[in-house]
C-alpha cells in the first residue's frame, strides 16, 4: 500500500478524536472500534499514548491522555512530529502520520481531507488468511535442510582464542 496516503488539514485548537474521525471517515472505516494514537520519536518508536477510552492501567505518576479531552497542540508542538494510529490492535496495523506544515494564521471548525492517494487498505483483515501468512513468515526456510548450525559451547574455547580474528577500532 505504498501510493496510499491522506492529507488532513486540521486546527490545533482540536482533539485527537477529531483527528480519529477525520482519518476513519477518509478511509470509510468505521468508528467503533478501540484504536490509539502514538507519538513517535524520528525512528517512529512509539512514546506517549492517546486512547479511545480510559484503560485504567495508568501508573499514577503518570500521565493518561483521552482523545476526547486532549487537544492537539497540547502533545504536537513541531513541524515534523511523527505519530502512530493504531487501528486495529489484534494484528498491530497501523497509519503512520506526520505533521507536514503549521499554519498560524489558519483556523479550522472541523479538519477536512484536502487529498485522497490510493485505496485504504481493508478495515478488518480475514483472519484464515492472516494466519496463513504468519505460517508462511515463521516456517522453516529451505536453507534450514541445507546449512547445519550448531551452537557453540563456550567452554570448548579459551579466551585467547575467542578474541583472536578481532580487532576493535575506535575512530573516534
Amino acid at each position: 500500500m505504498s501510493n496510499f496516503s491522506r492529507e488532513i488539514e486540521i486546527d490545533s485548537e482540536n482533539t485527537f478524536l477529531q483527528l480519529r474521525n477525520a482519518i476513519l471517515e477518509s478511509v470509510g472505516f468505521t468508528k467503533d472500534e478501540l484504536d490509539s494514537f502514538f507519538l513517535c520519536n524520528d525512528d517512529w518508536e512509539r512514546e506517549e499514548e492517546v486512547t479511545l477510552e480510559d484503560m485504567g492501567v495508568s501508573a499514577s505518576d503518570c500521565d493518561q491522555w483521552l482523545m476526547e479531552s486532549t487537544a492537539l497542540y497540547e502533545l504536537i508542538e513541531d513541524e515534523g512530529q511523527k505519530l502512530s494510529f493504531v487501528f486495529d490492535y489484534l494484528t498491530e496495523r497501523s497509519f503512520f502520520l506526520e505533521l507536514k506544515e503549521m499554519i498560524p494564521s489558519r483556523s479550522l471548525v472541523e479538519p477536512i481531507c484536502t487529498m485522497k492517494r490510493g485505496k485504504a487498505p481493508a478495515q478488518f483483515v480475514d483472519m484464515n488468511e492472516f494466519e496463513k501468512n504468519i505460517e508462511v513468515a515463521t516456517s522453516s526456510s529451505p536453507l534450514d535442510d541445507i546449512v547445519d548450525i550448531d551452537t557453540i559451547d563456550s567452554r570448548e574455547f579459551n579466551d585467547d582464542e575467542l578474541n583472536e580474528g578481532f580487532d576493535i577500532i575506535d575512530d573516534m
